[in-house]
């Protein structure tokens, strides 16, 4: 009996390693037709979701409740599973070259839990080659058993979109890949139990490895081409959004748009592979381009809510302006490499000290990354500037009538609102005197 007849007979488990945005959804999924034992390090979350909490809102508290996950945080727990998903975070360091420390922690992980004919299958975002090159010989050495004849390794690129209820898991083609054909065969079974949208078998893993890592490079690039048609059409006085609905009435413009580029991926990806093309002497003239355009944009915005606080006459050090959404993307609380937090401290350096409000983003994570502590919305008021930074749901239903609250009592010609999203409807607030700005 094959490794997938015996997963599917519930003889064999499978394991996801990180339970995460990404991680959880997948075990969850899994759970409705197998045995799964879902392990993370962090013994605070295997709690919540032992509680039926869903910290990460990706598929809610009732859901959990009712999951037949195994959560665990106890690592040799791994060794009743055969089938192993690792879905951990590929962040970058400061020097934006690529972190491996989570993927190599839970190599090293399953590596002491591996046993005889298991699959090994990789998830988390890299540069071609390091499943093979880089996780390979740590499973080795920790299980001292041997790739190709006591285990076989896969991989298949995540591509879950954290706070879409529409694109998941189960509507998203699935790239899978293996070591050999037998490998891929299975691996390409077991995805298929949970995704409808079915899967596309690559050639090879480092095929499967560059198909993730362009996917958000070439998302990047197409947005900070936007970003600096912002920049050029705000110089010019002309409205970007409107060029833009404008031109995406031909039927081949890519309907892109401008906007702070943050979270896990498409931020971050790119520099997986310039790195990776440096190495073999390449130096990247488009992509690197794109980041600096993008991870400048906070900053961007940052100066030019203080160049129309200038334009309003209001005093720039005694300002009082508050953001609205601190997340890295709307209706997700996850904060971690949100570049609001860019538009904040460029604030700060201008002798501002700006007020967040986010009922959406995961207040203890804020803290504990940023030092951030959210003021509650309805305590905002007497302020100079308004940014509405994230389309969170709950700030789409804002009015005209309680922006105007958010305000000091003074004449409207004097009160800064400023867009990022471009949510609002720009004549109804410049008619109404305000300094309206967008990206």
């Amino acid at each position: 009996m094959s490794l997938y007849e015996k997963i599917l007979n519930r003889e064999e488990k499978i394991s996801l390693v990180g339970l995460g945005y990404v991680g959880m959804p997948i075990a969850v999924a899994f759970a409705k037709k197998v045995g799964v034992i879902g392990f993370d390090l962090n013994s605070k979350k295997i709690e919540l979701y032992k509680s039926g909490i869903d910290p990460t809102n990706e598929v809610g508290d009732d859901v959990i409740a009712k999951t037949t996950v195994d959560f665990t945080d106890d690592e040799t727990r791994l060794k009743e599973a055969k089938f192993h998903i690792v879905a951990v975070p590929t962040p970058v360091n400061d020097d934006h070259t690529p972190d491996l420390t989570p993927v190599e922690g839970a190599s090293r992980i399953v590596g002491r839990n591996l046993t005889k004919g298991s699959i090994v299958v990789y998830e988390s975002t890299v540069y071609p080659g390091v499943t093979e090159d880089v996780c390979v010989p740590i499973l080795e050495k920790e299980s001292g058993l041997k790739c190709g004849v006591d285990f076989k390794i896969g991989y298949s690129p995540e591509r879950i979109n954290p706070g879409d209820k529409v694109h998941r898991l189960e509507t998203i083609v699935k790239i899978v890949s293996g070591m050999d054909e037998e490998t891929l065969d299975t691996v390409a079974k077991v995805y298929e139990l949970v995704v409808e949208a079915g899967v596309h078998r690559a050639a090879t893993i480092k095929v499967a490895e560059a198909a993730k890592v362009i996917e958000n490079s070439q998302r990047d690039i197409n947005i900070a081409f936007m970003n600096e048609l912002s920049i050029i059409f705000n110089k010019m006085g002309i409205d970007t959004k409107s060029v833009l609905e404008a031109a995406g009435t031909k039927w081949n413009f890519l309907k892109f748009y401008p906007g702070l580029v943050g979270g896990h991926c498409i931020g971050v990806d790119p520099y997986y592979l310039t790195y990776k093309a440096e190495q073999l002497g390449y130096h990247s003239q488009i992509i690197l381009s794109g980041r600096r355009i993008n991870d400048d944009m906070g900053k961007y915005v940052a100066e030019s809510i203080v160049k129309n606080l200038i334009k309003a006459d209001v005093a720039i050090k005694t300002a009082k302006v508050a953001i609205l959404g601190f997340t890295f993307k709307e209706n997700c609380p996850d904060t971690r490499n949100t570049k609001i937090i860019d538009i904040y401290n460029e604030l700060r350096e201008y002798g501002i000290e700006p007020i967040v409000a986010d009922p959406v983003a995961d207040a203890d994570e804020a803290k504990h990354l940023y030092g951030m502590e959210f003021a509650d919305i309805n305590s905002i008021k007497d302020c100079d500037a308004i940014i509405l930074a994230v389309a969170h749901d709950e700030f789409k239903t804002l009015t005209q009538a309680d922006f105007d609250k958010f305000f000091a009592i003074k004449d409207n010609k004097k009160r800064v609102l400023a867009d990022v999203k471009g949510l609002l409807d720009r004549n109804e607030y410049e008619a109404a005197g305000y300094i309206y700005w967008r990206l």
